[in-house]
C-alpha cells in the first residue's frame, strides 16, 4: 500500500468504521478487528467518525485493506439487495466450518479477515494462491 496522508486515514477511519457500524460490529470488537494500539478506548471510535486519522500502522491498513475488499466483495457477491450480505455475515456457513463469517473476522484477526476475504472473492483468493506458489 502506498504511503497514505492523515487526511487519506482520516477518510478511511470514517468509511470502515460506518462499515463496521453498518455491519452491527460492537465497539470493543471494533478495536480487536483493526488492531488498534492496545488500551484504546472504544471512544476513540467516535473520533474515526469525524477527526482523527486512523494510526499510521501497517498492521491497521492491511485489515483496512481486507474490510474494504470484503465489503466490496458483498456488493458483487449480492449486487440486489445489500441486506442479503448483512444477513451472511451473521449466518453459520457450512463452507467455513459452520462458523459465522463476522465470529471469525473477529476471534481470528487478520488470518480471520483473509479467510472471509478469500471466501468471497475468487480473484483474491487466486492472486494469494500465486504469491504462495
Amino acid at each position: 500500500m502506498s504511503v497514505l496522508t492523515n487526511e487519506d486515514r482520516n477518510a478511511l477511519g470514517r468509511i470502515v468504521v460506518n462499515l463496521l457500524d453498518d455491519w452491527g460490529i460492537g465497539a470493543s470488537d471494533q478495536v480487536a478487528m483493526l488492531a488498534l494500539p492496545e488500551g484504546t478506548p472504544t471512544r476513540m471510535l467516535r473520533r474515526y467518525h469525524e477527526d482523527t486519522p486512523l494510526p499510521d500502522d501497517p498492521d491497521v491498513m492491511k485489515r483496512v485493506e481486507h474490510l474494504l475488499g470484503i465489503a466490496d466483495a458483498l456488493r458483487t457477491t449480492f449486487p440486489r439487495n445489500a441486506s442479503i450480505g448483512l444477513l451472511w455475515l451473521k449466518q453459520p456457513c457450512k463452507r467455513l466450518r459452520r462458523r459465522r463469517p463476522a465470529d471469525i473476522m473477529i476471534e481470528d484477526g487478520l488470518s480471520g479477515l483473509i479467510t472471509v476475504r478469500t471466501h468471497l472473492d475468487c480473484s483474491f483468493a487466486w492472486q494469494e494462491s500465486e504469491r504462495q506458489d
